[in-house]
């Protein structure tokens, strides 16, 4: 199986990556991916862009070597209620939102109020996905997620980077593909790259997949096309009459 599509990739604007927009699609064009979300942290992550740094995504081609480019953003949930660190007014106008929880952005809760900030921001109408839920800094009740992303229709992600960066992600991660295969839930695989030579760099997440039984099927990032019907379906504008 090959994956066509890295829906998580960060440029220098995220504060501690190290690579340009123009960078990103030349490693994705070289590596022959068909399509790459530009993915930067939203402004509560120290050292990330200000919020008009979204706002202003829109000045960017719809396709750079040809490769085809989302508009989108990692942004950061700050509570238990959900809250986001972006406004809805940039978050609208994205052609693809992910959210997380990340320790210099939001307290480390017990286990229910983790599950219910992630259940919470699932909850937005702009949000699409939730990436690395399997983080170990951050425990929730993973089928809960699981089955919210899927009665809400949005899908949650296995990190590759995970491995590296967020020792122990493995287990939890390997449950939410098990999961996610049992309620027929979509996952993006994706690199989380804060540099253009890890892009499309999925090796390790896409096993956990196969290892967990996940179907093609049930893979968002399979291809740029299968990635565009998603986005149409959730009502993204640009996508809207694709």
């Amino acid at each position: 199986m090959r994956i066509l599509a890295d829906l998580h990739v960060h440029t220098l604007a995220s504060g501690h990556a190290y690579s340009t927009i123009g960078e990103i699609a030349a490693a994705a064009a070289a590596k022959q991916l068909e399509l790459v979300a530009i993915t930067d942290h939203g402004p509560a992550m120290p050292g990330g862009p200000h919020e008009y740094y979204f706002g202003n995504l829109r000045v960017l081609p719809a396709e750079i070597a040809g490769v085809t480019i989302l508009r989108g953003a990692e942004v950061n949930i700050l509570d238990e209620l959900g809250r986001l660190d972006l406004q809805e007014a940039y978050l609208k106008e994205l052609d693809i939102v992910l959210v997380g929880l990340h320790n210099v952005c939001a307290e480390v809760l017990c286990r229910e109020r983790n599950t219910r900030a992630l259940v919470n921001a699932l909850h937005n109408p702009y949000v699409d996905i939730v990436v690395h839920p399997g983080n170990p800094d951050f425990p929730i009740v993973l089928e809960e997620v699981v089955c919210a992303a899927k009665k809400l229709g949005k899908a949650l992600e296995i990190n590759n980077s995970s491995f590296l960066v967020r020792q122990g992600s493995n287990e939890s991660c390997l449950e939410i593909a098990q999961l996610a295969r049992q309620h027929d839930l979509l996952i993006s695989i994706s690199s989380d790259a804060h540099c253009a030579a890890d892009v499309g760099k999925l090796e390790r997440a896409l096993a956990l997949a196969l290892q967990a039984g996940v179907p093609e099927n049930n893979i968002l990032n399979l291809n740029a096309e299968r990635v565009k019907r998603f986005l149409a379906g959730r009502g993204k504008a640009r996508f809207a009459f694709a």
